[in-house]
């Protein structure tokens, strides 16, 4: 028996979910698909000895601040965020006492920062009302459209043309570079580093600085809050959200491809053989590879995205340490004791070192790692006087020994907490390591680890990512959407590729705009048909 529906949703990640649910508010017949037995792909949570572990990502600065999750009132849906401060400190090394930290208001922050140089205070306020004057409009332009032709037109309104053309510099600096042109000492320059590092972009490369002022200033703005009582529940937040508008939402069902006819997605054949049609839309909240190799039947697949695919560049893999322990955190830093994320194991001046060693191929002798002290941010998380906490860090790409390097990575973790947090073995309860490998088992979009999907260097984003063409949802073929971090804006929980796969679909199913994305798709086809010159 064939079922049919409006639009099928491959994948109940958290942008298979956002597109679930609007395409559900404009009255569509929509099922969502998974292979997993739990909503949220890479946003969920597992309870190991009573302490609450996310099992992928934790804070979610840029969920807290999008206007995509804000307009879909999850807070009615059962998800409360916990926003702790101070949100972030940077602790370079063991001779820091203190550790630098983004505190409750800019005004203080402010003045720890002056302390450490007189200027620095000044200048990290200029910073925050620059953010202030271009946030919304930024956002808006990052996560809600593309391409950003309103947002974009609206932020140059609100700058001028000077002020456009000083911001569009100052988007494209290194962060190493953005650091010592507005601050004179070390701790604004680390902390800037430092959020840098949450994508996968040297700080001595081009828009590294555009991250490091986002993430910083988000981190000051709304923090770096997290949903009380795990990741999970965002994830189940969204799911009831789309189920509320009347979205059918299945687990443990996977797919087994798109089928195509008249070079028109109609719908998917499943893993038991069966098939739902689809009326109007396929939505893919898979990677690009998952998509263009395995979803679509490959004589569906231009010969041109296949060549360009093979140039797809993965952001470094990920090995993951989840600790249970008996107190908080033995921290030399003080700052870093009450903290709910930490940047640990280096300055912003040994940073691009860690960077280049990746690059590499090799391991660093030295770690730098993110850590979330989840307890401490959310007590719920485990019981009274304990610890649940995490900390990553990325290992090159293509390693010719994935076993020894991840070996060697979890080793240099441990030496940084050493160092930086003497007498932590002593408290340590239990141990939960997740490798590489490990996280592309529990998600296979996670391809070795890659936690952003893609690297967000700047020859993978806008119109390259995932491959050269249009960017965006728009794919070669009519009716199917690519709706995953694989597109523009990249990786991190903000609903951005849902909500524009969505408002795709739904652009495309109009009559009067129908030839806009045929020739959209016509476009894409013809880009895709030769393989490249360059």
């Amino acid at each position: 028996m064939i079922r049919e529906c409006d639009a099928v949703v491959i994948g109940a990640g958290h942008h298979g979910l956002v597109a679930a649910a609007l395409l559900a508010d404009a009255g569509w017949d929509v099922i969502v698909l998974d292979a997993r037995s739990k909503v949220g792909g890479a946003v969920a949570s597992t309870t190991i000895d009573g302490f609450v572990v996310d099992e992928f990502s934790s804070n979610h600065p840029l969920g807290k601040a999008s206007p995509v999750l804000r307009d879909l009132e999850l807070e009615r849906h059962g998800l409360t965020w916990v926003d702790h401060r101070p949100s972030v400190v940077h602790v370079a090394d063991e001779d820091d006492g203190a550790g630098s930290a983004i505190e409750s208001t800019p005004e203080e922050t402010a003045a720890a920062l002056d302390a450490d140089h007189v200027g620095d205070g000044d200048a990290w306020l200029k910073m925050c009302t620059g953010w202030e004057r271009v946030r919304e409009p930024l956002l808006h332009a990052l996560l809600s459209g593309w391409p950003p032709v309103r947002a974009g037109a609206g932020l140059a309104r609100r700058l001028g043309a000077a002020g456009l053309l000083d911001f569009a510099r100052f988007a494209l600096l290194p962060s190493e570079q953005m650091g010592r042109e507005w601050f004179g000492g070390q701790r604004a320059r680390d902390l800037l580093a430092g959020n840098a590092a949450h994508a996968d972009v040297s700080p001595l490369a081009p828009v590294s600085g555009m991250m490091a002022f986002i993430m910083t200033m988000l981190a000051q703005d709304v923090g770096f809050p997290t949903p009380r009582g795990g990741s999970g529940e965002l994830a189940g937040a969204l799911a009831r959200r789309a189920q509320v508008a009347g979205a059918d939402v299945e687990l443990d069902t996977a797919v087994a491809g798109i089928t195509v006819t008249a070079g028109r997605a109609d719908g998917v054949q499943l893993a038991d053989g069966s098939r739902i049609r689809a009326r109007r839309a396929v939505v893919a909240d898979v990677s690009a590879t998952a998509l263009y190799r395995g979803l679509l039947p490959a004589d569906e697949v231009p010969p041109g995205l296949l060549a360009r695919l093979e140039r797809f560049v993965w952001d470094p893999p990920t090995l993951k340490l989840n600790l249970q322990l008996s107190s908080t955190m033995p921290w030399l830093a003080a700052n870093a004791r009450r903290a709910a994320v930490i940047h640990a194991g280096a300055s912003s001046d040994t940073m691009p070192r860690w960077h280049l060693e990746i690059a590499m191929g090799r391991v660093p002798d030295k770690a730098f790692s993110l850590v979330g002290q989840m307890t401490t941010a959310d007590p719920t998380r485990s019981p009274a006087g304990t610890e649940s906490l995490w900390a990553y860090t990325h290992l090159p790409v293509d390693s010719v020994d994935p076993v020894g390097a991840n070996t060697a990575s979890l080793r240099s973790l441990e030496s940084m907490f050493d160092r930086l947090a003497p007498g932590w073995r002593d408290i340590e309860q239990g141990r939960w390591l997740q490798t590489p490998q490990d996280l592309e088992a529990a998600n296979a979009n996670l391809v070795d680890g890659a936690l952003g999907a893609g690297t967000t260097q700047l020859f993978q984003q806008g119109p390259w990512r995932p491959v050269m063409g249009l960017g965006g949802p728009i794919t070669h073929i009519d009716g199917l959407y690519l709706g995953s971090a694989a597109t523009h804006p990249g990786g991190g929980v903000h609903g951005g590729a849902g909500f524009n796969a969505a408002r795709a679909a739904l652009r495309d199913a109009r009559w009067w705009s129908k030839p806009i994305g045929r020739s959209a798709t016509r476009v894409q086809r013809m880009l895709h048909r030769q393989d490249p010159d360059f």
